[in-house]
Parts: structure tokens; C-alpha cells; sequence
């Protein structure tokens, strides 16, 4: 409606459009939940006395950010159970614990995680400690990246585990000098002791999703993609939990959404997953993709690697047999379906990118914008292979740092050679591939800006030593993944993503302008104001 008044403009700038020439701007005017102006002249001409005003006074405006892999659900139930991300050490870890369980009933399990594998020794800690402050209660705890699980003797006992216990295909559990379970079950042997948890309410789901979807808002998401729909580490399937908030109307948020692939099941279950696809359509939702977890992570030896560790912990697990990968995904691909993939180390990466080449040869090139999420390990001769495949990667800089998990538990175990190829942000950019960005909470921080901190200085404080500083991003590409980047991967870029005339008023304000400031204070920005379509649902 051309010089219709606005219902809200910003003024007094900068704003960082993230359109295609990365363009600054001023001033932003909205009205009826979408942008009607750009620029200082533009936006005077429509603001009246009746528009809200926000003077932006030198902090920066941006498209709302677009969490392109997060587990909203898994984040917000952690939040209002025993929550351990921020623990300190070990010590930490067990007195929360403690205090959680005391003021639980005593028939009640002990449930939460967010523990740190740095912070036990050898990455694994004991059923021993965890029985001093939990008692007889039993206790099922999911470490901080959702691949392995801290349990009580308690909790043991129930699900009948002891010495004789075999490993399932896909998952170790941790032994003691006895041969006994010493209390840490890896990737697929947490289903030992999950099957047997009480399951959560509908409604303790949607508080959990609910409570996830306000914690992203005040980071300034807007929107985001959850990268598991489906039964996974003891959780239920989130999908009813979004179709429910999406008829209420309580979900805000635009979200996309990957349906699980069992890996137990094979083909026969691609009818389902069409089934599901076509039930996960709403206001808000809808599902589009399927994830397929092709293998685990390095820490715990999982991740699918070409050379085995060094130290005799073999090569990893590939969680889809490579051959059936070839088979399935240009059938998932013919089907309509994205892929979003999991994949951490080399083999998994080159499996996966292998796969969509079948595709490719089958069906030929199309707009499926198939993704491989983490890319951790990518071996140098595959990088240009992104932008051939036409496949994004999905990065998750908070883990391109010298942390513990990196330093202690990770490097040793690649070697220099290896450990190099790790996290190649800025040659996968210069090689022509899409970059998406996502935070993985609550794996990691849900805050984009602390993620934007790492791509760009590859540390997350001046303490430490940069990790592989010649993958730096830029700062205008690091934020261009985490908007325009993420929005186009899951095929949103028609409605947000950047702040052009036409498109939905999803907008965050920051509280400082990050371009004018030293790069190491980046990760300092807060998101002041949260905007979606033209509301604010957070700040103000």
C-alpha cells in the first residue's frame, strides 16, 4: 500500500539489510506485520504521527536471526528440569544434582543433563558419584551434546544392565575395571535405560516447547529449523507438541522442521514419512526434510572417521551402512524430501555428500537444498564438493574453539594432520557453498551472537589461542549465515532472512553495533528487541 502510515518505524540506524550486496541502511519502516520502507527518505514519507517511533540510537538492526539446527523442545524441558549447562566442574555438577533431588519426591527419577564430558575425567563419569547424591532414586542425566548419558546404579538396576550386558550395535556402554556398566552409556546404548523413564505429559511438552521458544526470542531468533522430529535419546516426538501450539496460536515463531529417519527401519518407512509430512503442515510449521544421523561425535570415538583414532579406538560408527545411504537418499530426494544430515567426521561427511551425488545422477539437479549439518572433520578434497552438490553447510561455531572437549578430548585422538581439517568455515565460503548457521541448543548456547564471535575470532575469549585462525569468517558473512544464509537453506528466503521492502517485519535489535566495535566484543551483543511480524514479543 504505497505511503500507507506505518504502524512502527526504526530510525537513526545502522541496519544491516544482509541482501545480496550486504547493504546498510538507516531507517526501516512496518505496517501490517510486514517491511513497507527502507531508508531514511522512504520511511519518513510514511511515518505519521500515529507510528511508533524506535530510535535505534546507534545499535544495530538485523533480520531476526534464523537458528538453522536447534532442538527447542530438548532445550526447554532441560530449563525447567535439573539444569547442569551451567555447571563449572564436576563438583558443581554434583551438588546441583544433590539439591535437584532433594526437593523431588522420592519416588521421582532424576531427570535433566547439560553435564560437559571435559569436565570428567576421560570424558566418562561414574554411576559411583552419581549414587551419593541421588540415593536410591534412579537417575538418567543426557550430557551437554545429546550423545550419551550419565546413570545411577539405581537406574541400572531397573533397566536389568550389568557385566554380561552386551553393547547394541550402535552404542558403548562404559565399563569398569570389573567389566561392570561404570555409569556412562554412549549414543545408542542410552536406549537401554531410556526405554524404562516415565514419559512427560502433553503438557510438560508444551511447557518445554513454549519455554524454548521464549529463551530463543530473547536471544533475538525469530525463527528456526528443529533438526529432530521423531523419538530420540528418550525423548517423545515433538511434532505433536508443535502441531498443538501451532491451532492455539501460541506458536509465534515460523519453524521448519526434519523428520527423523530410524535407522532400524529402512525404506518401508518412507510412506510414513510422507504421511508425516503432509500431517505437519500449519500457520507457523511445517516439515519438509529428513534427518539422517549418519554417525556420532569424536569425543566419544563415534564419529565416523576414513583413518582410525589414533590410540586404538577405532574409526567410528556409521549409523546408516554406506551402501543403503546411496539407496535411500536419491529416493528421499525423488520423494521431495531435504536431507538434513549429521555429520561429524570425514567418512560421514564424504558418505553423505557421495549420497546426494547418487541423487544428483538420479534425478538430477534441483531446489531441495540438501544439508550437511556440523561439518567438523571435512577432508580438504571435498570441500569444493558443497558448492558442486549444491549442498549447504549448516555450521555450528561455538565448537571452533580450543575448549576442553577440543584440546582434552578431541585432538589428541585426530592428530595435528586431522585436527586441521576441522571446522573450515572460510574455505567451504570462498569455495562457493551456502553457509547456514545454527546453534544446536541446548547443546551448545542458543545465543547467535556468541556463535557470530567464534566464526569470527575462532576463540571465545582473548585467554584463548585461536583455533585454526585461517578459518576465520567475516563478520558481515558470519551474520549473513545466521539470517539470509539459514532462511534460504530451509527455503524461507521469499519471507525473512533480510530486510527488504515486501518481506515480514522479523527484526532483532541489538544493544550495540558490532561492525563499530572490536571484534573481540562481539560475543558481548544482547539482543535488545525481538520483532516478529511487526510485534514485539521480547525488550521493548
Amino acid at each position: 500500500m504505497p505511503n500507507a502510515v506505518a504502524e512502527l518505524a526504526f530510525v537513526g540506524g545502522p541496519v544491516a539489510t544482509m541482501d545480496a550486496a550486504r547493504s546498510f541502511t538507516d531507517a526501516v519502516a512496518v505496517r501490517a506485520g510486514r517491511i513497507v520502507a527502507v531508508g531514511g527518505p522512504a520511511v519518513r514519507a510514511v511515518t505519521k504521527r500515529a507510528t511508533e517511533v524506535v530510535d535505534l540510537r546507534g545499535r544495530l538492526l538485523l533480520p531476526g536471526f534464523h537458528d538453522a539446527h536447534v532442538h527447542p523442545l530438548y532445550g526447554g524441558l532441560l530449563r525447567l528440569r535439573c539444569d547442569l549447562t551451567g555447571c563449572t566442574d564436576a563438583q558443581d555438577c554434583l551438588a546441583r544434582i544433590g539439591e535437584h533431588a532433594a526437593s523431588c519426591a522420592a519416588s521421582d527419577w532424576v531427570l535433566g543433563g547439560g553435564w560437559d564430558m571435559a569436565q570428567f575425567p576421560h570424558g566418562t563419569p561414574t554411576r559411583e558419584a552419581l549414587d551419593a547424591v541421588t540415593g536410591d532414586r534412579p537417575a538418567y542425566l543426557v550430557n551437554r551434546d545429546h550423545h550419551g548419558a550419565w546413570v545411577n546404579s539405581a537406574a541400572l538396576r531397573l533397566a536389568g544392565i550389568d557385566r554380561d550386558t552386551p553393547d547394541p550395535p550402535d552404542g558403548r556402554i562404559e565399563r569398569d575395571s570389573r567389566g561392570g556398566p561404570a555409569g556412562t552409556l554412549h549414543e545408542g546404548a542410552t536406549a537401554l535405560v531410556a526405554r524404562i523413564v516415565p514419559p512427560a505429559s502433553a503438557q510438560q511438552y508444551r511447557d518445554g516447547l513454549l519455554e524454548g521458544q521464549r529463551h530463543l526470542q530473547s536471544l533475538g531468533v525469530t525463527s528456526w529449523h528443529d533438526a529432530i522430529l521423531g523419538p530420540y535419546l528418550g525423548y517423545a516426538d515433538p511434532l505433536p507438541a508443535y502441531l498443538d501450539l501451532d491451532r492455539r496460536g501460541v506458536l509465534t515463531s515460523r519453524v521448519t522442521g526434519a523428520l527423523w529417519w530410524d535407522r532400524d527401519r529402512d525404506r518401508a518407512q518412507l510412506p510414513e514419512l510422507v504421511r508425516r509430512r503432509e500431517l505437519a503442515r500449519g500457520d507457523r510449521f511445517r516439515a519438509d526434510a529428513v534427518k539422517i544421523m549418519q554417525d556420532g561425535v569424536c569425543e566419544n570415538f563415534t564419529a565416523a572417521m576414513v583413518l582410525p583414532y589414533l590410540g586404538e579406538h577405532g574409526s567410528g560408527l556409521s549409523y546408516v551402512e554406506r551402501e543403503r545411504l546411496l539407496e535411500v537418499v536419491p529416493e528421499l530426494d525423488a520423494a521431495g524430501f531435504q536431507l538434513h544430515f549429521h555429520a561429524v567426521g570425514d567418512r560421514a561427511i564424504r558418505d553423505a555428500l557421495d549420497a546426494v551425488g547418487a541423487a544428483r545422477a538420479r534425478n538430477g539437479m534441483n531446489d531441495r537444498r540438501h544439508q550437511i549439518a556440523h561439518v567438523q572433520v571435512v577432508q580438504p578434497s571435498d570441500v569444493p564438493r558443497f558448492h558442486e552438490l549444491g549442498v549447504a553447510a549448516n555450521v555450528q561455531a561455538l565448537w571452533a574453539v580450543n575448549d576442553p572437549a577440543m584440546t582434552d578430548l578431541t585432538v589428541p585422538h585426530l592428530g595435528h594432520r586431522r585436527a586441521s581439517w576441522q571446522y573450515p568455515f572460510r574455505s567451504l565460503r570462498a569455495a562457493g557453498a551456502v553457509l547456514a548457521a545454527g546453534s544446536d541448543w541446548p547443546v551448545s548456547d542458543a545465543a547467535p551472537m556468541r556463535a557470530v564471535h567464534a566464526a569470527v575470532n575462532r576463540r571465545e575469549s582473548d585467554e584463548d589461542e585461536p583455533f585454526i585462525p585461517e578459518q576465520r569468517l567475516d563478520l558481515v558473512d558470519a551474520l549473513a549465515a545466521y539470517t539470509a544464509g539459514s532462511a534460504w537453506v530451509h527455503h524461507l528466503d521469499d519471507e525473512i532472512g533480510t530486510v527488504e521492502v515486501g518481506k515480514a517485519a522479523d527484526l532483532v535489535v541489538l544493544d550495540r553495533d558490532p561492525f563499530a566495535a572490536p571484534p573481540e566484543e562481539i560475543g558481548d551483543c544482547r539482543a535488545e528487541l525481538t520483532v516478529i511480524d511487526g510485534t514485539i514479543v521480547h525488550g521493548g
